[in-house]
């Protein structure tokens, strides 16, 4: 971290000296790009001007690449050099920083890009956003099955000049339908007089661009390859993702389903609008309200169980907080679970089976130290009769037994219905779930303190 905080200002010395444009251009082109772009972040509009000006179109785009949000730096380049530099670009990092654009100057751009760039960043944008063909890349190797081992060399050669994913080749029948791949290394060592097909592997993993991403992450991280195919609805090589690609596939999914338990409807970016930020947040307050709404009703149906026995109030916010922490772990879990395809009915039902035994033995003992703790604590300080004090200390054990049991299962089931109906589960968020968790520990703790206490044992 300090390396980098030492590069950031010997950049921004240089670029802040007086030296000669081509001085500046040799110094800069000593650094990496993503300490370009660090150094960037820390200049003014009119110091990165030196910058756009003396480094080329490709290097500017790799130094893109490495930008928080690259549309900021983007809209402070002129009309020539943001063409040039989108031409340099990648496909889907082009198509990630169009979409950052206005529509008009998205499609003014898209009109003055060379033609091959043109075709990529139509077709990765052609995918929604949460479909695997919109991470995918164009930068790959592909030749011919019926290519001979020199014919695939020089082939590789002629390609690499433009793409850098040479570690993986992609081999295509005649009529462009996926094949196979052939591992770098097996080429350089085949023989000359050796046949294509004895290094290509036929059975290598592959997507579908249509896939969406929640659905196909898991199986693409099973496997340690550098890249894997990306093919259209007739088995065609479209793209490929990259390792680098999958990395960010995961955090992306990992941050969107983080936003998600914690009730927003899409991730919260440091520099947003306010306005941005509370139009996230609000919708599921709003729901979130009108739950709260509900159990507050509910605990008002049993307005006559507190007047007759106040003591019972005080422990309200126990067995609510142990009911909505023992339904957000199970939720957590679950959602982890649940991005395994394979489990089928039974083990789903298994693993409900298992959560409400986790909640019951976590209750039982939770339980029985509240029975203990809490009879103890209201016959020797709050000194009323032995009797009633773990009569009460007993109601509430029960009570957090109950509300455990069925806080595990609603987190386990609730998640796992919406899995069902094709929403994503991480939606089942932890205040949703909380709150209904809430529900079930009012009914349940007021309603044994009607029963047992007030009903049976005439305390009221």
């Amino acid at each position: 971290m300090e390396t980098m905080k030492n590069y950031q200002s010997e950049l921004a010395g240089i670029v802040r000296s007086n030296i000669s444009p081509r001085a500046l251009k040799e110094q800069l082109l000593g650094y990496h790009e993503n300490d370009i772009a660090a150094a960037m972040e820390t200049l003014v509009p009119e110091e990165r001007g030196k910058i756009y000006r003396v480094l080329d179109a490709q290097t500017l785009s790799d130094t893109f690449e490495y930008l928080e949000d690259s549309s900021i730096y983007f809209h402070e380049l002129n009309i020539k050099k943001k063409v040039d530099v989108l031409s340099c670009m990648n496909a889907d990092e082009a198509v990630a920083l169009l979409r950052r654009l206005g529509k008009e100057e998205r499609n003014q751009l898209i009109d003055l890009v060379d033609d091959e760039s043109r075709q990529d960043i139509n077709l990765i944008a052609s995918f929604d956003e949460d479909e695997i063909g919109s991470r995918m890349t164009t930068n790959y190797i592909q030749i011919r099955s019926s290519l001979t081992v020199p014919q695939a060399m020089k082939e590789l050669v002629r390609q690499a000049a433009e793409n850098d994913n040479i570690s993986t080749l992609y081999v295509i029948d005649e009529d462009k339908t996926f094949y196979g791949a052939i591992d770098l290394k097996d080429l350089i060592i085949a023989r000359e007089g050796s046949a294509l097909e004895d290094i290509i592997t036929t059975s290598y993993p592959y997507v579908y661009g249509r896939e969406l991403v929640e659905t196909c992450v898991e199986r693409l991280t099973d496997y340690s390859e550098d890249s894997i195919p990306v093919l259209d609805d007739r088995n065609r090589l479209l793209g490929v993702i990259t390792a680098q690609d999958l990395v960010e596939v995961v955090e992306d999914e990992l941050v969107e389903d983080y936003a998600r338990l914690a009730g927003l409807t899409a991730e919260e970016e440091l520099h947003e609008p306010i306005r941005e930020s509370i139009r996230k947040r609000l919708p599921w307050l709003v729901i979130l309200l009108g739950l709260g709404l509900l159990v507050s009703s509910v605990v008002g149906l049993f307005e006559g169980v507190v007047a007759q026995l106040t003591i019972v109030m005080c422990f309200q916010s126990l067995i609510l907080d142990m009911s909505g922490n023992v339904g957000t772990q199970s939720l957590a879990v679950t959602i982890r679970v649940l991005m395994d395809e394979n489990l089928d009915r039974r083990q789903k039902i298994s693993f409900v089976l298992k959560e409400a035994r986790i909640g019951l033995g976590n209750g039982f003992l939770l339980g029985m130290v509240s029975f203990g703790a809490i009879g103890a604590y209201l016959f020797l300080f709050k000194h009323h009769p032995l009797s009633f004090a773990f009569a009460v200390s007993g109601c509430i054990g029960v009570s957090l037994l109950v509300a455990m049991v069925i806080s595990s299962m609603s987190g386990t089931v609730i998640p796992m219905f919406f899995k069902k109906i094709h929403v994503d589960p991480a939606v089942a968020s932890g205040p949703l779930i909380t709150t209904v968790n809430d529900l079930v520990a009012v009914v349940a703790y007021y309603g044994l303190v009607w029963v047992v206490l007030i009903g049976m044992l005439g305390m009221g």
